[in-house]
């Protein structure tokens, strides 16, 4: 999956999920302070993103999550069979 792919994923999963503004979806968009998501939100996002994905996400990687970017970034990882 590309960057674009993984973004446009990413989108999609916060604006079905928590009814947020697309056009307010950067990558440099803070999940918490900016978009207003909590510690629960962030899992809920992680539980449709491994979903979607096939895949889990470990639990080291979610303590690094603060912007959009960073689940994309989280994304192209998991994708990425020789990032393991």
């Amino acid at each position: 999956m590309d960057a674009s792919k993984a973004l446009e994923l990413v989108k999609d999963s916060l604006v079905e999920q928590f009814d947020l503004d697309r056009e307010v979806l950067q990558p440099e968009s803070q999940l918490f302070a900016e978009l207003g998501l909590d510690s629960i939100d962030a899992l809920d996002l992680v539980g449709i993103l491994e979903q979607r994905l096939g895949s889990p996400v470990p639990d080291e990687e979610l303590k690094s999550i603060r912007t959009v970017q960073d689940v994309v970034d989280l994304i192209m990882r998991q994708s990425d069979p020789g990032s393991a």
